[in-house]
C-alpha cells in the first residue's frame, strides 16, 4: 500500500505538476522526510483503494521547513515534541471537483486534525503554495504565518503554523457536510 501511495505522489507532484525539484528517474516520489518517523495518512475508497493522503513528520527529527526552507519562518521553524509538519496532501485527479471544493479533500483534511488530536499534537506546521492561508482560515483553522512568501521554481510558498483542535475538526466536518469522525480505530493484531 505505501508503494502505491509513493506511487500517486510521483503521478500528482512530478508529472502532473512537474515539480522539478523532486523529480526522480523512478515512478515513486520519495524525500528525505521518508523515513520510519512519518506518520502516512491515507483516504481509501471502498475496495481499499488510495483516493487521497497525507504524511505528519515530527518536528524534532528533520523536515522540510526546518531543514530546506528555514528561511520561510522569520523566528525559526517551531520544533516541539508536540509539533508535527504535514507535507504531501494530494487527491486522485478523478476525485476533484472543477469550482468547488472535493469531499475526498475533506476526508483527508478532517482525518488529518482526528490523527493529530488523537497523537497529542497540538500543532502542525506546512510549507505550502500561497494560496493555502485564505482556504484554511476559511475553514476555520487558526493559523500564523511564519514569515513572507517566496517565489520558488515550483510555486510561491509560505510557512504556516496551524493549532489543532476540536473547533478545527468542527468547522471542517461542517463545511464538507461530514457528520461523523474520519479516523477509525482499527482492533489491535491478536
Amino acid at each position: 500500500m505505501l508503494e502505491r501511495y509513493f506511487r500517486i505522489r510521483y503521478d500528482i507532484y512530478v508529472k502532473r505538476r512537474q515539480w522539478r525539484s523532486v523529480a526522480r528517474p523512478i515512478n515513486i516520489e520519495m524525500d528525505a522526510f521518508d523515513t520510519e518517523h512519518a506518520i502516512y495518512l491515507m483516504a481509501l475508497d471502498s475496495a481499499g483503494k488510495i483516493v487521497g493522503g497525507s504524511r505528519l513528520v515530527p518536528t524534532l527529527q528533520p523536515h522540510l521547513l526546518g531543514d530546506v526552507f528555514p528561511q520561510l519562518a522569520v523566528a525559526g521553524p517551531p520544533r516541539a515534541s508536540d509539533i508535527y509538519e504535514w507535507t504531501r496532501f494530494f487527491i486522485t485527479p478523478a476525485l476533484r471537483s472543477r469550482g468547488g471544493p472535493s469531499p475526498v479533500a475533506g476526508v483527508v483534511l478532517c482525518g488529518l486534525l482526528e490523527v493529530a488530536l488523537k497523537l497529542g499534537i497540538r500543532q502542525i506546521s506546512v510549507v505550502c503554495e500561497s494560496f493555502w492561508p485564505k482556504r484554511l482560515r476559511a475553514l476555520g483553522w487558526s493559523i500564523a504565518e511564519l514569515g513572507d512568501i517566496m517565489q520558488h521554481e515550483d510555486g510561491d510558498i509560505i510557512a504556516l503554523l496551524i493549532d489543532v483542535t476540536p473547533d478545527a475538526i468542527g468547522s471542517t466536518r461542517r463545511a464538507y457536510g461530514i457528520d461523523r469522525p474520519i479516523v477509525i480505530d482499527l482492533p489491535s493484531p491478536a
